[in-house]
């Protein structure tokens, strides 16, 4: 009985006595592994199938991308009742739905970047090269156009007559206030990514199963759902690039510029916040 109660005694005294609430469960040892910063420029990327292969995942997520949510907005916009549509919320869930369907498929490729803003975010924090965030961005925006284009090969006159799908900034909005919720609508997707892909997490939370795609695209629904009112919702250059040269006309390219500097500064910001604030990783020894 003495030995039994000596080895509770010594169970309960293997932390450290003043280790914070609720982490006495937790290995002192790190349960993970940091990634390496990716080079700023890596040449040996162009020799390798893989990195070929990765720019065309991306090039067809964002086909597909733009060929449904386009196609999900261009039947919303051609019924004079909304009640016979979707409506906003169908329009949001096409564009969340399909960023998680397509994360989950090409994750493991290419990373499921499918739009500028996030690829910039992670190259800012040094997860991929500068060549590869170039070569995804000219992919997903060369996909993007050929969506768009697919969808207004269906009906052009529809197409046309309808929007395109294409960003612009509503009526009784400034471009301020469309800059503004671009820059903090890209600020939570891309935050949202830096969280469901961090290592430490995965390792941290190990027991919750997690399915990166899944916040991710909830986060895209979500911010649809906020701001469709406001900008039809950008935060994804290549998205607004697409919709904006297939329909081409002189209001769509008005303001342009907010769904291009709004995404990357939110991006930017995400980048910053997460490495410096939430990872602490420029004072980390």
């Amino acid at each position: 009985m003495e030995n039994k109660d000596e080895d509770v005694r010594v169970g309960a005294n293997k932390f450290p006595e003043h280790q914070p609430i609720g982490t006495a469960a937790q290995s002192q040892d790190k349960d993970y592994k940091e990634p390496l910063p990716a080079p700023l420029i890596d040449a040996a990327e162009f020799a390798s199938w893989s990195f070929y292969r990765a720019g065309i995942a991306e090039f067809i997520a964002t086909f597909l991308f733009l060929y449904i949510t386009v196609l999900t907005v261009m039947g919303v916009s051609k019924s004079d009742s909304k009640c016979s549509t979707v409506g906003i919320q169908g329009i949001a869930w096409a564009f969340g739905g399909m960023i998680f369907a397509l994360v989950y498929c090409t994750a493991g490729i290419s990373g499921g970047h499918i739009n500028p803003a996030v690829t910039f975010g992670l190259f800012l924090a040094r997860k991929l090269s500068l060549n590869r965030a170039v070569f995804y961005m000219v992919m997903q925006c060369l996909g993007a156009i050929c969506g768009a284009g697919v969808v207004k090969g269906f009906g052009k006159n529809l197409y046309m007559t309808k929007g395109g799908g294409a960003n612009v900034v509503a009526h009784g909005y400034t471009k301020g206030s469309g800059l503004g919720a671009e820059i903090i609508g890209t600020f939570v997707l891309v935050y949202t990514v830096f969280s469901a892909t961090d290592a430490k997490r995965s390792a941290r939370d190990s027991h919750v199963p997690i399915l990166a795609p899944l916040p991710i695209g909830f986060a895209v629904f979500l911010v649809h759902l906020a701001t469709i009112p406001v900008t039809g919702t950008g935060i994804n250059p290549a998205r607004s690039l697409g919709a904006a040269i297939i329909y081409n006309k002189s209001h769509a390219w008005d303001d342009h510029w907010i769904f291009w500097v709004g995404p990357f500064i939110g991006a930017a910001l995400a980048a910053l916040y997460h490495q410096v604030v939430i990872r602490a990783i420029p004072f980390k020894k």
